[in-house]
């Protein structure tokens, strides 16, 4: 039973591996795409059916691009950097359950990783590791461009980190727990028997905090100032050139597909379906394997939804100024993020 406990746990993070890993790619053709529908252009469509080939092109290339080292470079950091930027954005999925139970082997489990009770901090904690390989890679680049952008990104990360942790604090008032399989399970269940009582529908204020947030957390426009072109040339990779830039440019996209992840997760239900819709489900006499397989579809859908949001928003919105940044996290987003919480504590005392 040991035996086929680990062989289960393996398979499951060789198959959430391998997803995380493939959003990479699948991203930046949606990323071209989606910038070329807004803009009116007709974007890449010659590596492949609709360009669908493009990122297996561009993987090639980084692969086969000479990797530099500049003299002024501290060797070491400049090398460890890129990986402590995209190793937290992976880790930080393990907790994040992305359907029920199912059975193979005999062995019935969840799907997710690990169900961990303090799951919230867990993936909170573990996706602000991230910002140690930002730091590093401006200091080792011994550059001032590189420098200011890491100075910025550290900067960025502890102004907002304050508004999305409190963020969550309604949330974690209105479910009782941590536990992030513990809240889809809380989320399935009616509001005043119309509503699924969803994390937007009890939270909302919370969650137009929370999404903000991540913007500012993934360095996505209009919050990517770390990499602001017109003034840091590319910010703290300026100095990094084939793959140490392409586990840069990775950490990005994983970081995206991580808070879409979790922001589904807390606002959205997660894996499980609306109230009335899943009962209509079981009602067909699907088997446990094949729920779990539509469930799981179900949480991609909301997954997938939320990272067309980023696209949609880089190509909309112009990028703040620094100043504009900084005080609308502490001059705005913390303090309505305190008074959201005011209010859930006198509307549950009310209740």
């Amino acid at each position: 039973m040991t035996l086929t406990i680990l062989l289960v746990t393996l398979l499951k993070v060789l198959v959430l591996s391998f997803v995380v890993i493939n959003v990479v790619p699948l991203m930046t053709w949606v990323e071209r795409r989606g910038s070329a529908f807004i803009q009116g252009r007709i974007g890449p469509n010659r590596v492949g059916p609709l360009g669908l080939f493009q990122p297996i092109a561009d993987g090639i290339k980084f692969i086969m691009k000479e990797d530099t080292y500049y003299p002024h470079v501290d060797k070491i950091l400049f090398i460890i950097a890129p990986a402590l930027a995209l190793i937290p954005a992976i880790l930080a999925f393990a907790a994040i359950p992305f359907g029920p139970q199912f059975t193979l082997w005999g062995y019935t489990t969840a799907l997710q990783i690990a169900d961990i009770n303090i799951g919230v901090i867990y993936v909170l904690a573990i996706a602000s590791l991230s910002i140690y390989g930002i730091l590093l890679g401006g200091w080792a680049s011994n550059n001032k461009y590189s420098f200011l952008g890491s100075v910025r990104s550290s900067a960025q990360m502890i102004s907002y980190e304050v508004a999305l942790g409190l963020s969550i604090v309604g949330l974690l008032m209105i479910y009782e727990t941590t536990s992030l399989k513990d809240m889809v399970l809380a989320q399935s269940v009616p509001l005043w028997g119309v509503l699924p009582k969803w994390g937007i529908f009890t939270q909302p204020v919370a969650f137009l905090l929370f999404w903000i947030c991540i913007f500012a957390e993934t360095n996505r426009l209009p919050f990517d100032l770390p990499e602001g072109e017109t003034e840091l040339v590319a910010g703290y990779h300026t100095e990094y050139s084939g793959m140490k830039f392409a586990l840069f440019f990775m950490s990005e996209y994983m970081a995206m597909f991580t808070g879409s992840a979790l922001a589904a997760t807390l606002f959205l239900g997660g894996w499980a379906f609306p109230p009335g819709i899943q009962e209509w489900i079981l009602n067909f006499g699907l088997s446990r394997n094949l729920f779990a397989f539509i469930c799981f579809i179900n949480f991609m859908i909301k997954v997938a939804f939320f990272l067309w949001c980023f696209v949609w928003v880089r190509w909309t919105f112009p990028r703040f100024r620094y100043d504009q940044l900084m005080k609308l996290g502490w001059k705005f987003m913390i303090p309505v993020a305190l008074l959201n919480i005011l209010a859930t504590g006198f509307v549950i005392y009310g209740a």
